[in-house]
């Protein structure tokens, strides 16, 4: 049954259901805990659970429709409407047309997708919802990658495609969406109703009369599964899985049948009642608990330093650590996955912390304290270059979206970052002594080294000149490779965007969540730094940003092989068959749409490149092939791949 509370007015309305679900399985919450930070120097397990899983990037850009409330940092997104609920046609009461009002509803625009016969019906009936733009993908790979760039811009995304063959093969971005807390709609068209508990065999799967394999493959990477194959609970189950993507900022799998999108029912004849999912509340008590202990613990600190990290964005506490950095006078440093969620421009901003690859000075800074509070960190063997941080547990104040944990003393529950960090930065005394010694040790950036004119081009000489390139305006992609660790040093600009994809590290996800990420946001010109590598692992959705007439620069940083896993483990089959990349480009484009492409082996024809697309090209799709000599990598990699290389090494222990 779903009914709305009676004190429910015609401006906020609380949608509340309550009805055994049919055709739905959750996995065990045991499935769901969220990456729980652990520190590399320490052979104990945290019992500690992350339970939010916000994403917190609505505040990013806003939705294109109104009816979205996205309060700045907040732990909820709240769907709110400003008029009673209306009938609508006979042609948009049916099961698609609930669906596509749903999606606009929480601010999706867009739809990444690819069709196949068991969609095909309820793709007619979304792109008939003239609030919803289709954006055909060329496989659904891609498609899934758009929808995760979509969603790290807009806070939420979907794609759409068919049974099995469709849904196995978007699994992995679905798989990526979920390690970094994104609450990707990932829609399927299934088998017809009438085929579920039948003996038949269907095309499209693998051969044998049970359906459920695409399912059972989607319960590990989504929060929620409902399969749609019957009109009476459809709108049940479709409401529960779109707002528990919300709450769990998690990818949901939806499968619709194929027979049943086109028709009517009464539960689809008015406009949907809006969500509103009631915000998570930390416990008065604990929260200060959590606040007495901390502020008496970093305040009796000579030269405490201050760390966010990427869960900042999923607590919606971004402003709160802000906050809290004003009020303690701490010097400040992110995580490498936290680049672009604390503003580069703050006062007291020293670097990215990343162990032996840190921005220069600042592991120093950072790992000589005294104290450190770690907001919303991850402590993987990337983040911790192969488990190497030199940090000791009882220093640090360890803030997860819902925990607290003080050294190897109390751990506070049902406390959200949020509270914690903004109820601190009224008890915390200001410290500038971290700070202060890291300016007195300080030494400038030098500049690469110039030979003569027309020399190769080096792959720090590229960067340079990218630093130049990039504003408020601006947003840049790094792919998986080199290019995580040359994009890390640029400084950001106050507004400009930043993603990389670091725990999933899935090769050719740049190619998939560039796209998505231009389209949710058109203001900005995206600047995408991929490998050669990875590029010809997603080549071919190219084409889908030359038709929807994205303006991206994309450099293309050919260096003959997958550089990343040369300096973890060389052998032959880190070397790729060069391709002509800008003649790829230039078939995909085929005339049609706006597109420029160009190679570039010196950097007079770097900076002559960059002038023409930003001046005579700046409507069009950019692609700059820059060549690069195969050892030419960045010294943080040589220093990282060693030492993860060490890592996977390990012998087994001892039996």
């Amino acid at each position: 049954m779903v009914f709305c509370h009676p004190a429910a007015t015609a401006t906020t309305s609380v949608l509340y259901i309550y009805k055994p679900l049919r055709f739905i399985s959750i996995p065990s919450l045991k499935n769901h805990r969220s990456l729980i930070p652990k520190f590399p120097f320490s052979d104990s397990d945290s019992d500690s659970q992350s339970m939010d899983t916000r994403i917190g990037s609505l505040d990013v850009s806003k939705p294109a429709n109104d009816v979205v409330c996205c309060p700045s940092n907040g732990s909820v997104s709240t769907i709110q409407d400003s008029v009673p609920t209306a009938a609508v046609t006979s042609w948009d009461a049916t099961l698609g047309g609930h669906l596509a009002r749903r999606l606009v509803q929480i601010g999706i625009t867009d739809l990444f997708t690819v069709p196949g016969d068991f969609n095909l019906t309820l793709l007619d009936h979304l792109i008939d919802e003239p609030r919803l733009t289709n954006v055909g993908c060329c496989n659904e790979l891609n498609a899934g990658y758009a929808a995760d760039g979509y969603a790290r811009a807009r806070g939420v995304g979907a794609c759409v495609v068919t049974f099995s063959v469709g849904g196995l093969s978007v699994l992995n971005a679905i798989a990526g969406a979920y390690s970094e807390n994104l609450p990707v709609i990932c829609i399927v068209g299934g088998p017809n109703s009438n085929d579920y508990g039948t003996n038949r065999i269907l095309h499209h799967t693998i051969g044998l009369p049970d359906f459920s394999q695409e399912l059972r493959c989607f319960q590990t990477v989504t929060c929620y599964q409902a399969v749609v194959n019957h009109l009476g609970d459809a709108h049940e189950l479709i409401d529960t899985a779109i707002s528990t993507a919300l709450k769990e900022s998690k990818p949901v799998y939806i499968s619709i049948s194929c027979n049943l999108a086109g028709l009517p029912h009464p539960t689809f004849s008015r406009d949907p009642v809006p969500f509103y999912i009631s915000p998570k509340m930390s416990n008065p008590t604990g929260l200060e608990a959590a606040v007495e202990a901390a502020a008496q613990f970093l305040n009796k600190a000579v030269k405490p330093v201050l760390v966010g990290g990427p869960k900042l964005r999923v607590s919606k506490a971004c402003d709160a650590f802000v906050e809290l950095a004003d009020a303690s006078s701490y010097a400040v440093a992110v995580m490498p996955s936290a680049k672009g969620l604390v503003p580069e421009d703050h006062p007291h901003f020293i670097g990215t912390y990343w162990g032996a690859i840190s921005t220069a000075f600042c592991a120093e800074i950072v790992e000589s304290a005294d104290a450190y509070l770690f907001a919303g960190p991850i402590f993987n063997d990337y983040s911790s270059v192969g488990y190497s941080l030199l940090l000791k547990r009882e220093k640090a104040v360890i803030v997860e979206p819902e925990r607290v944990t003080i050294g190897n003393g109390p751990t506070f529950g049902c406390v959200l970052m949020k509270d914690f960090l903004r109820a601190l930065a009224k008890r915390i005394k200001s410290n500038i002594s971290s700070y202060e010694n890291y300016h007195r040790i300080f030494v400038p950036d030098g500049v690469p080294v110039r030979f003569g004119p027309r020399e190769a081009l080096r792959v720090n000489v590229l960067f340079q000149h990218i630093q130049k390139m990039i504003s408020s305006q601006t947003a840049v992609i790094a792919e998986t490779g080199d290019s995580w660790f040359n994009c890390q040093k640029l400084k950001l600009p106050k507004g400009c965007g930043y993603e990389f994809q670091m725990q999933y590290g899935s090769i050719g996800w740049s190619v998939g969540a560039t796209l998505g990420y231009a389209q949710s946001v058109p203001e900005k010109r995206v600047i995408s730094c991929i490998g050669d590598g990875s590029f010809q692992v997603t080549v071919s959705d190219i084409s889908t940003m030359i038709r929807q007439g994205h303006n991206t620069i994309i450099f293309l940083i050919n260096n003959g092989g997958y550089t990343i896993e040369v300096e973890i483990h060389d052998g032959p089959y880190n070397v790729i068959k060069n391709w002509d990349y800008t003649a790829l480009v230039d078939a995909i484009h085929n005339g049609e749409g706006k597109c420029w492409t160009t190679k570039v082996r010196c950097e007079e024809e770097l900076v002559e490149a960059i002038s023409i697309a930003t001046g005579d090209k700046k409507d069009c799709l950019c692609f700059i092939e820059v060549f690069a000599h195969k050892d030419d990598t960045s010294k943080e990699l040589l220093e990282w791949g060693s030492r993860v290389s060490a890592a996977n090494s390990r012998p087994p222990n001892p039996q």
